[in-house]
């Protein structure tokens, strides 16, 4: 079918410009790639491309490019993305299983991320309002001064100071210790306002008042918007593009500069699934870059997003694969943590 071998030259062209990034002419495309056709029928059908917004021809005697809906059509029809070699993958888990805490995990994913894709890596911290309580520590400071110590199951710590209603000893903080972990690990600071009053009435009258305060504290930390973090890593392999630095490079390198801007680049964590804007695509109006997400998982729940920004001309079944690999490796690393 026409549109089918269609398919087939845009694939081509796609797979040499990502590997060149050179314009792709007819010629050179009928001698790297068994189209089955000649130059001039590979010719015609890069011009019905064009025509139709998959490519466009930078100069009048260079060869074509694609366009990012190009890009859009080859990332929609791709039937697998390229997975990690077992050594690749072995080298991914021994490297993130030997973070120490949680900041050290986020800090190695970046580092992987950007090294397997070569392109700029954006990780998001797990969602406080996503996890679930493992613990809730109670530190004695003075007669009335209380350090509170949150930490979800994705290992996130969470510190506050509270100024008690009344003088208490160390036996009863050992108490309502006792007592908010019986009733609050395992529960999701997101569903925490709903369980709120059923928590409240395991305490007698009087540690009530200061089982309220905490939980103050709990709702508060739950309705933080704040609290989503970002870290990046791997920018320095932007500068393989600088010809590029005023269209592709400097928009980038400005919007990874915002959090909030990073935060809008690899969306909601609403699931685990593979996720590729292209160009306009971005809601940041990044018109020359692509950005390749995934959502990773602390059991079912998906707790946080990571991914990759580069050119659109970037290697998107090999990044596609990698995003894949490393959000999984993430969420088997948080959960064991």
């Amino acid at each position: 079918m026409q549109d089918e071998r269609k398919l087939r030259v845009l694939q081509a062209i796609i797979e040499d410009y990502i590997a060149t990034h050179e314009p792709v002419g007819s010629r050179v495309l009928a001698e790297r790639h068994d189209l089955g056709v000649s130059p001039a029928t590979i010719r015609n059908d890069m011009a019905a491309l064009e025509n139709e917004g998959f490519l466009e021809q930078p100069h009048t005697s260079a060869g074509r490019i694609p366009t990012a809906l190009g890009y859009r059509l080859f990332v929609d029809q791709l039937s697998t993305v390229k997975p990690l070699s077992a050594a690749e993958q072995r080298a991914i888990m021994k490297f993130l299983d030997g973070a120490a805490d949680l900041d050290d995990v986020m800090s190695r994913t970046t580092k992987v991320l950007s090294q397997l894709t070569k392109q700029a890596a954006i990780v998001q911290y797990p969602s406080l309002s996503k996890t679930a309580i493992r613990h809730v520590e109670l530190v004695r400071v003075t007669d009335r001064k209380i350090l509170m110590v949150l930490v979800t199951e994705a290992g996130r710590v969470e510190q506050r100071y509270l100024d008690c209603p009344a003088e208490i000893a160390d036996n009863e903080v050992s108490e309502i210790r006792h007592k908010l972990n019986a009733a609050l690990v395992g529960v999701y600071l997101s569903d925490f306002q709903k369980q709120r009053q059923n928590i409240a009435a395991a305490f007698p009258d009087g540690d009530r008042d200061f089982a309220n305060l905490i939980m103050d504290v709990l709702v508060e930390l739950s309705d933080r918007e704040e609290e989503e973090r970002v870290v990046i890593g791997g920018t320095a392999n932007l500068a393989r593009y600088a010809t590029d630095y005023q269209s592709m490079i400097r928009p980038v390198l400005e919007a990874l500069e915002e959090q909030v801007v990073l935060l809008r680049l690899i969306g909601e964590a609403v699931a685990p699934d593979i996720s590729v804007k292209i160009g306009i695509e971005n809601p940041t109006g990044l018109e020359s870059a692509a950005v390749v997400t995934s959502g990773y998982q602390i059991g079912d729940h998906t707790v946080a997003r990571l991914g990759v920004v580069g050119p659109t001309h970037m290697d998107y079944p090999t990044t596609m694969g990698a995003v894949l690999a490393v959000s999984s490796y993430v969420g088997s690393i948080l959960a064991g943590k």
